[in-house]
């Protein structure tokens, strides 16, 4: 069975990644594709309320779960655009270990930091400053097979220039290379003496 491709979308809160990851199912006609976004696996958490140190747990097997609901959908050949924020490092460190760096076309979401504080104001249903605290931390690692910025293009535009490079994948893939830089030869699981800011 041959498995799905991933078109991961990473960016700040109101960057846009939901709606390049509309565009991209609206356009992209060679497969069957499911969006999967990280706030709508946050939004099926039953709403009882929890203290910091249980929200931080269940946040983080949420993201865990999260990141290998992805791997299992693309395992059995479903086509996935993923929707996801990498402010942690270890986010990014287990998405690196979880998923097979082959099948992942990874796109950097960009917006200016002023522009997404509109938006956000805009929205109503984030936390003012979310996007702020997440602004320099989304793209610290700093390596993609292609970026947009969803302050000079509409969603379309974006789509289509992702829809253009998925059958072009760069080889080694953005994946490929962060593996090597991040992972040990071992692929221990990440912990925290793994830093992507150290």
């Amino acid at each position: 069975m041959t498995s799905g491709r991933i078109i991961f979308l990473n960016g700040t809160s109101s960057s846009g990644k939901s709606s390049i990851a509309r565009e991209l199912l609206d356009i992209l006609d060679d497969g069957v594709f499911f969006h999967l976004a990280v706030d709508s696996f946050n939004a099926m958490r039953s709403k009882r309320e929890l203290g910091a140190e249980e929200l931080d747990a269940a946040l983080r097997r949420t993201r865990m779960g999260f990141h290998r609901s992805i791997a299992a959908m693309a395992e059995v050949g479903n086509d996935i655009v993923v929707d996801h924020v990498l402010s942690e490092p270890w986010r990014l460190l287990d998405c690196l270990t979880v998923l097979p760096p082959e099948d992942v076309l990874f796109v950097g979401v960009h917006c200016p930091l002023d522009e997404l504080a509109r938006r956000e104001l805009a929205r109503g249903d984030r936390p003012p400053g979310l996007a702020a605290h997440q602004y320099d931390l989304v793209h610290a690692h700093g390596d993609y097979d292609v970026e947009c910025d969803t302050s000079t293009a509409s969603p379309r535009e974006c789509a289509q220039r992702i829809k253009e490079l998925l059958p072009h994948r760069p080889s080694p893939a953005a994946f490929t290379r962060l593996r090597r830089r991040y992972l040990t030869d071992s692929q221990e699981p990440p912990t925290a003496k793994h830093s992507l800011f150290g």
